[in-house]
This record gives C-alpha cells, sequence and structure tokens, in this order.
C-alpha cells in the first residue's frame, strides 16, 4: 500500500494495472503498452492531503493496438481496480518502441537492397554489422504519411565488443515501418557506377585493455562519513538538512523532484516548511545537426519524448557513478508487455564536500571564521544511442538548488574521403568526421514560493549615462521588469547585464520589506537553437528559440514539445500554450528554462567524450533574512586542521 500520493510506482500496481487492461480487452494480441505512468494527484488535492488520508492511486497506461496511428489513453484506478477514463488518440506517433526497433533491425539485415548496399562497400559478413534506428522527423517524405517509421544508419565492427562508431557504413539509409516490421526503402546515396565513401582505416576502443599502459600513479581517493550519512530516506521522501522532497520518476523526464522545501525558524520563533518547489524536471531535450547534406541533415532527436530519459536510464556502480556513503532507489516501470521492469540502482544519492562555503579573517583581532560547504547530490544517468546524459541535482547548505546535467558518451559519427573536408563537421580521425549539433534542454519549473500567488520578474544590471547625477560615469544599478503576460516571458539569456529571473511572492514580505523570492541564474552555457524557425527540427523544437519561458500553471501542460513530438508536424507544446497570451502576474507560475551546449567536434573528443557540464541555478533572493548557512558548525579536527598536517 503507498504511503503517500507521490510514492514511485509499485511492481505490484504496475500488474494491477495490466490485469484491469487485460480484462477489459483492452491488450487485443499483438498490443504493445507504450507505457504505465502515476497519475499524480492535482495539485489543490495533493494540498489537501495529509498523513493518515487515504491514498487513492491512478496509474495512466497508453496501449498501442496495432501497427497504425491509433493509441488509447486509459486511466487506471488501481485503488479500485478499474478504468476511470479512457481516450482514443488518432494520428500521433509514440515514442520509439524497443521491440519494434529490434524487429526492424532484423528486417534490415534481411532485406537484398540492403545486403546489396554493403557489398558495394565490401562487407558481405553481417555478423557484427550495427544498426541504430533514429527517430525519422518530419521532412515530407513519402513514406512518413500514415506511418510510424525509423530511418536506419549502419557501423561495422570488426569484432561483437568493437566501437562501431568509428566505421560508419556512410551514404546507406533505410527506411522502415516500426509497426509492420518492414522495410520500406533501402537509399544509397552512392550511385551506382561511382565509388562509395569508404570505412575509415582504423578502429578506435576505449576498454582499458584497448587504450595502451594505464596510468600507474594514480592514488586512491577514499571518502569516510563513520556516523552515516546526513539524510535519510523513507518511502521516497528525503530530509537533509533543512531540506525536504520527494523523489519521483516518469519514463520520458527521469528523475523528478517534488515539494521541495525549506524549514527555517519563523518570526515567532517556531519551525516552518517553507515551500520552493512544486514539481522539477527535465521535461524536453533536442539533439539537432547543422549539416544540411541529404545523408546528414535529417539528424536530430528529442531525446526525451522519441526515446525518454527515464526509458534509458542505466543502473549505477558504487564507486564508479558515484563516490562515498550512497543511498540507492530503484524505480519501477512497465515493459512494452505491460509486465513490471525494474531498473536497480536508477537513482544515486550521496553528500559531497564542495569546498569553502564562506570565510572571513578579521584583520584587526586575526580571527577567522570558515565554514565547508556540502551538497547533497540526487542524480540519475541515461544511455540515449550513442550519447549519454549524467542529470545531478544539488541541494547547497545555503539554501542554492542547482541542476548539473553532464553529457559524454561517443559521437555521432560520418565517414568522409580522406583528404576532403566538410564545412559542417570536424575530422576526428583519419576518414572519419563528427557534425556539429546541440544539444538542447528544457527544465520545466513549477515555482511555489512562500505559496503559489507568484510574479516573476526579469533582473540585470542597467548602466546610467554620465550627466550630473552620474559626474564619473560608474554608476549602474538594478533594473527590474515584470513579466505580466506570456508574450512579454519569452526571454533570451544576457551575460552583459547579468541577466536573471526571479519569482517572487508579492504577498509575502521579508524584514526588508520586499516579496520574498528565489532566481533563477544562468550559470553555464545557454545556446538556444540554431535551426531555422522554419526548418523542421525548427517548428518542432520551438521551447528551444527561447532560453525562458513563463506559463501558468496547467495540468496538461508538461512536455515542452507537445505530448507526441514523434514525427509531429511542429507547433505543439510551449509555441502552442502561449499563443493564448495568457496573465501571469499573482499566479501560479511554471518557468520554462532551456539551456544546453553547441558541440563543435574535436579529436579529443573521440573515441569517448569527457564530460561537457551544462545547467543552472534557484538561488534564494530575499527568500532568508541573513545567510542561511551561518548555523553550519565549524568543522571539527582532522585532515588539515593543524597548518603542520596540511604538509604532511
Amino acid at each position: 500500500m503507498a504511503a503517500h500520493p507521490l510514492s514511485l510506482l509499485t511492481p505490484d500496481e504496475v500488474v494491477t494495472t495490466r490485469e484491469v487492461l487485460a480484462a477489459a480487452g483492452e491488450l487485443p494480441e499483438g498490443a504493445s503498452v507504450v507505457h504505465i505512468i502515476l497519475a499524480e494527484p492535482h495539485k489543490a488535492d495533493l494540498a489537501a492531503w495529509s498523513p493518515g488520508d487515504p491514498v487513492h492511486r491512478r496509474v495512466t497506461a497508453l496501449v498501442l493496438p496495432g501497427a497504425g496511428l491509433t493509441m488509447v489513453e486509459l486511466l487506471v484506478s488501481v485503488t479500485d481496480r478499474r478504468i476511470e477514463d479512457r481516450r482514443v488518440i488518432e494520428g500521433m506517433r509514440p515514442t520509439l518502441l524497443f521491440g519494434e526497433s529490434f524487429l526492424v533491425i532484423c528486417a534490415c539485415l534481411e532485406h537484398p537492397d540492403y545486403i546489396a548496399a554493403l557489398a558495394r562497400r565490401g562487407i558481405t559478413d553481417l555478423s557484427n554489422v550495427q544498426i541504430d534506428p533514429w527517430p525519422a522527423g518530419s521532412f515530407g517524405y513519402g513514406v512518413e504519411e500514415g506511418r510510424r517509421i525509423a530511418r536506419c544508419i549502419t557501423f561495422l565492427r570488426e569484432t561483437e565488443d568493437d566501437n562501431g562508431y568509428a566505421r560508419p557504413v556512410e551514404g546507406v539509409i533505410v527506411h522502415a515501418d516500426l509497426g509492420t516490421g518492414e522495410v520500406l526503402e533501402v537509399i544509397d546515396h552512392a550511385p551506382l557506377g561511382t565509388d562509395p565513401i569508404p570505412l575509415p582505416p582504423q578502429g578506435s576502443r576505449y576498454t582499458p585493455e584497448h587504450v595502451g599502459t594505464l596510468r600507474p600513479d594514480l592514488r586512491p581517493i577514499s571518502i569516510l562519513q563513520p556516523d552515516g550519512p546526513s539524510f535519510t530516506v523513507e518511502d521516497n521522501e528525503v530530509r537533509w538538512q533543512k531540506w525536504s522532497l520527494r523523489l519521483g520518476w516518469d519514463p520520458y523526464e527521469g528523475l523528478v523532484l517534488h515539494q521541495v522545501a525549506y524549514t527555517d525558524t519563523a518570526p515567532d520563533g517556531s519551525e516552518r516548511a517553507r515551500s520552493i518547489l512544486h514539481r522539477a524536471s527535465i521535461s524536453e531535450m533536442v539533439v539537432p545537426y547543422g549539416d544540411p547534406g541529404e545523408v546528414q541533415g535529417w539528424k536530430n532527436a528529442f531525446d526525451a519524448g522519441e526515446w525518454g530519459l527515464g526509458r534509458m536510464t542505466q543502473s549505477l556502480t558504487l564507486g564508479c557513478d558515484c563516490l562515498g556513503v550512497i543511498h540507492y532507489t530503484d524505480i519501477t516501470m512497465a515493459n512494452e508487455q505491460g509486465e513490471p521492469w525494474v531498473v536497480p540502482n536508477a537513482i544515486c544519492m550521496h553528500e559531497e564536500d564542495y569546498g569553502i562555503g564562506w570565510k572571513h579573517v578579521d584583520l584587526q583581532t586575526g580571527r577567522a571564521e570558515v565554514r565547508r560547504s556540502r551538497r547533497l547530490v540526487i542524480s540519475h544517468i541515461a544511455t540515449v544511442g550513442n550519447y549519454e546524459y549524467g542529470f545531478f541535482w544539488y541541494l547547497y547548505l545555503d539554501g542554492n538548488i542547482q541542476l548539473e546535467v553532464k553529457l559524454t558518451g561517443i559521437l555521432s559519427t560520418q565517414a568522409v574521403r580522406e583528404g576532403e573536408s566538410s564545412p559542417y563537421a570536424n575530422p576526428i580521425l583519419p576518414g572519419l568526421a563528427a557534425p556539429v549539433h546541440q544539444h538542447l534542454f528544457c527544465a520545466r519549473l513549477d515555482l511555489d514560493v512562500d505559496g503559489t500567488d507568484n510574479r516573476v520578474e526579469e533582473v540585470e544590471a542597467e548602466v546610467m549615462p554620465m550627466g550630473p547625477h552620474n559626474p564619473w560615469g560608474n554608476a549602474f544599478r538594478p533594473k527590474v521588469t515584470v513579466l505580466g503576460r506570456e508574450s512579454e516571458a519569452k526571454r533570451e539569456t544576457d551575460s552583459r547585464t547579468s541577466r536573471a529571473w526571479r519569482v517572487v511572492n508579492p504577498s509575502k514580505l521579508n524584514h526588508v520589506g520586499r516579496p520574498v523570492g528565489y532566481k533563477l541564474v544562468p550559470t553555464m552555457s545557454t545556446p538556444t537553437l540554431l535551426a531555422h524557425p522554419e526548418s523542421s527540427v525548427g517548428k518542432r523544437a520551438g521551447f528551444a528559440r527561447h532560453n525562458l519561458w513563463v506559463t501558468p500553471y496547467a495540468p496538461g501542460e508538461q512536455r515542452a514539445a507537445g505530448d507526441f513530438p514523434n514525427q509531429h508536424e511542429g507547433g505543439a507544446g510551449l509555441p502552442e500554450w502561449t499563443a493564448a497570451d495568457r496573465e501571469l502576474d499573482d499566479t501560479d507560475v511554471v518557468l520554462w528554462y532551456t539551456f544546453g551546449v553547441t558541440h563543435l567536434p574535436r579529436p579529443e573528443d573521440f573515441p569517448v567524450m569527457p564530460v561537457e557540464y551544462t545547467g543552472f541555478l534557484l538561488a534564494p533572493f530575499g527568500f532568508f533574512e541573513r545567510n542561511p548557512a551561518l548555523d553550519v558548525p565549524p568543522s571539527p579536527p582532522g585532515a588539515c586542521h593543524d597548518p603542520g598536517d596540511c604538509h604532511t
């Protein structure tokens, strides 16, 4: 029995859901279950719930009955074992399914045109051929009409455990029908009578036995907490220092943070838990490629909506993915047969020392005061084809909340003729290049700063002109602009003015008479979509045209590119919702923040890419009356406590 309306989905609940669907005839032969997701209660219902109240559990099940473009969405009461609502969805495509993707790979390997295209390139043994099905996008090809398709590209491994991305089979693209499992057409972009682009001449592996001599002098670092960690986890509720939150999970968004609150002392001396975030997640992400050629130009992937950051998550390993005293959380989803699918150790939680938190030496007395910073780390890592994405949420002792995304894995590659180059790809090995591309993430941040009636302000530094009131020309001041409507809240970052966005509660004033608030601070790279707005990906990834969007809270608005971006013609999600130009002032607001990296590949990014970082910070701005980390105790005696120890 679930302890809370937001408790994580359990295997028993998935089993019950499948039994209810099967008994109602909603799982005909050949049907696939796209997902079974906990139906989160509406905010008002959640706010009204108290410990000890009954917990009514519902899930949303999405069923694909057959090969076409019809899906059935069902709201199932797990508590009452019945279907409460049923909706037929026509003309949309679900995320790419694993079982269907496997069938089209098998179909490719048996198709005579595909076999012939590989034979033209000297490949006759198909045992180590690697086929990657990609989302097809929407480009007006005839095969796209009325079908759910994948575009398949090919790589060659020398052995089963080789790095296939070192040897792309350039110019061969297969269009396959995911519903029927059939090959629709094999496109060979090397015309008959011409020599295809050859396979790159050398492989490139990254496992220890293939990289040469390993460094012998890298000594271990041990992280010890003899008294255990400072956090507790009960059900899915996490408490650390003055923070509390609930862990959530979604097959598309991956890790979700619910009901993030901070406990401090009220003016009357009592303790109070103050709300900051109702829900925070990665709503969508897109990887658009910048090569306009017919072989590479169609590549773009919505890794949340088309594959699923939760569905592609990996089990984590102590001492490698996470270091220290670790708490792991297993995650339950449903496989495509509607059965429980448990990912062990999907979420990792631990504490990290983070250097100096604050410090001052009083030059009059010589007294030094310093406190160490520490953060709680909550993370998961998704492998989406060739790339890895690590999502790391950090909570700090001083009230800061940070999301850091770590990008690693292997570049998507293309073969080139030796001596030739492309303006849209950088060489990384002889005969091998990597196209330029972007990784753009959209975080959905449902902030409830001391309540739900909030306002969003843009804050930046304004330089004042020289004159009688600025005789030395040094004056600048904070400029505050209220974002009162959705049309006013489509904004870009500006590092010249240190632009940030502050969410305040006008009805809650701090001790200096200003509204309490939290601000969204761009801290790392913040590109927007470089593709033209009228391009295929530009229409589909409209969310990525601005760094910031603000909407009033609406329960059905959760995916920045819409619920079903796969092969969608575009315009769904944020562009569609904000066309209503709704009022934002003094309401329940949701911030959507786009950030990421523009990747111009380099040889050092291969055969596996060093981690690249991106993310943002949520920082208190008038939320507290003073530095909230003042009460952090001095560090106890230990390593480097005595000056002599520091030289040991």
